[in-house]
This record gives structure tokens, C-alpha cells and sequence, in this order.
């Protein structure tokens, strides 16, 4: 997973469809509401106006994960991060706020109800974050 990145949406809460055109978008890179329109409708059991996806863009650009600029009479959504960031965020995101519980014994209880493999990849983690402190305190 990649490190988390200095730019982070404002909004991390998506909707279904809001999720499925973000990854649409990531799919093409660049894309048009004519783009996530066709595509969205090469499902033959799919239906969804024009105008919706042109919405759903700019809702996505209003939460910050999308820009968007305009090309003679054409707009086109660029993603503002990656997928792989984008997954880095979420997951930062959850864990916070798991901790945010401020309660040990629940984190606690929850650890120790791990199993062999997970407790193996704590320790995995544990000792990168030694690893990534001891060089970042080298830097100073």
C-alpha cells in the first residue's frame, strides 16, 4: 500500500454510485460525461440519465476527489488520487476512528480475538514502524 498522500478529499462518505463512476473515472483516466455515460450503459439492464452522471461528477468534485477543466465545449473529471491512495485514506480513516474509541480494553479484546496470521502481520507492522521511525529520526 502506498504511503498515505499530502492531498486528501474533503469527503470520504460515497454513495453506490458515486463509487461506481470514481472507478469508472480511474479506469479511463480522463473522462467525459459522454465516457461514464456510454459506459455505465453498456450494461443492457442499466438505465440512468445523462444529466444524473453529469451531477454525480460534480458532486465528486465538490468532495474532492475529482477535477475537472474544460477543453473547447468538453469537460473532463481527472481523479485527484489514485485508487491505491485512495484505499490508504479509507483504511486510515478506519483505523482512527477505531482507536478513536478510546477504550483499551476494547482494542485489547479485539486484538486478542485475532488469529495466528494476524497476529504474525502485527508484528510484521510493528516492526516496519520501528524501522520507518528509527529513519525518520536519522533525518533529523
Amino acid at each position: 500500500m502506498p504511503p498515505l498522500p499530502d492531498y486528501r478529499p474533503k469527503q470520504l462518505s460515497l454513495g453506490p454510485l458515486e463509487s461506481e463512476i470514481l472507478n469508472i473515472v480511474w479506469d479511463l483516466g480522463t473522462a467525459t460525461v459522454k465516457d461514464v455515460h456510454d459506459r455505465i450503459l453498456s450494461d443492457p439492464d442499466r438505465e440512468l440519465a445523462y444529466a444524473s452522471v453529469t451531477t454525480v461528477l460534480r458532486r465528486l468534485t465538490n468532495k474532492g476527489w475529482l477535477t475537472c477543466h474544460k477543453e473547447g465545449k468538453a469537460f473532463y473529471w481527472q481523479p485527484l488520487v489514485s485508487r491505491k491512495q485512495a484505499q490508504a485514506i479509507k483504511s486510515f480513516d478506519q483505523l482512527h476512528r477505531f482507536l478513536a474509541i478510546s477504550n483499551p480494553d476494547i482494542v485489547a479484546s479485539f486484538a486478542d480475538s485475532l488469529d495466528t496470521a494476524s497476529l504474525e502481520q502485527l508484528s510484521e507492522i510493528a516492526t516496519h514502524l520501528q524501522a520507518l521511525r528509527k529513519q525518520r529520526q536519522g533525518k533529523r
